[in-house]
């Protein structure tokens, strides 16, 4: 399942099936043809960037801005590490239920941003969960073993 927002006002859902359906020709590059309804559309993809996921799109003649996101980039944000929120994160809880395999931080310990710092086990594979920010690690609620729960608290920052 995606999400686009468009113009920072719309937002909608696309899924798999959908995008399957989707009849659309690059005719050159950054460049394409869509039929949609029986209506002829021509796209052009203006500006990207991959790292945000936001592109700049005209569509007939009309520019809109999209930011796309993906199922992970959701859970992140539920989670409070979205790019730009992520600098006031104090605490980082459980995403999922799962079993603590690997702690890579102690309390007292300076982390940088994209640290790994624990690695949580869920539905037969690994996820390692890093630091959504530079600081000093407060304390550990878990241990290595422990089995926790979604939003369970597991490292709180100084």
């Amino acid at each position: 399942m995606y999400k686009a927002k468009v113009n920072a006002s719309y937002e909608f859902d696309i899924n798999e099936a959908a995008l399957e359906q989707l009849d659309a020709v690059e005719t050159s590059t950054n460049q394409y043809h869509i039929l949609h309804d029986n209506a002829s559309i021509k796209a052009k993809i203006l500006d990207t960037d991959f790292n945000k996921k936001q592109y700049r799109i005209k569509v007939n003649n009309s520019i809109y801005e999209v930011a796309i996101s993906d199922t992970l980039d959701q859970q992140i944000a539920a989670l409070g590490f979205e790019i730009g929120s992520s600098k006031k994160v104090s605490d980082i809880k459980a995403p999922m239920p799962g079993l603590i395999l690997e702690i890579n931080v102690k309390e007292g310990q300076e982390v940088k941003e994209d640290d790994a710092l624990v690695i949580l086990e869920a539905m037969k594979m690994e996820n390692v969960i890093n630091s959504p920010r530079e600081g000093v690690i407060k304390s550990l609620k878990v241990k290595q073993g422990d089995t926790v729960e979604k939003n369970a608290l597991l490292i709180e920052f100084e």
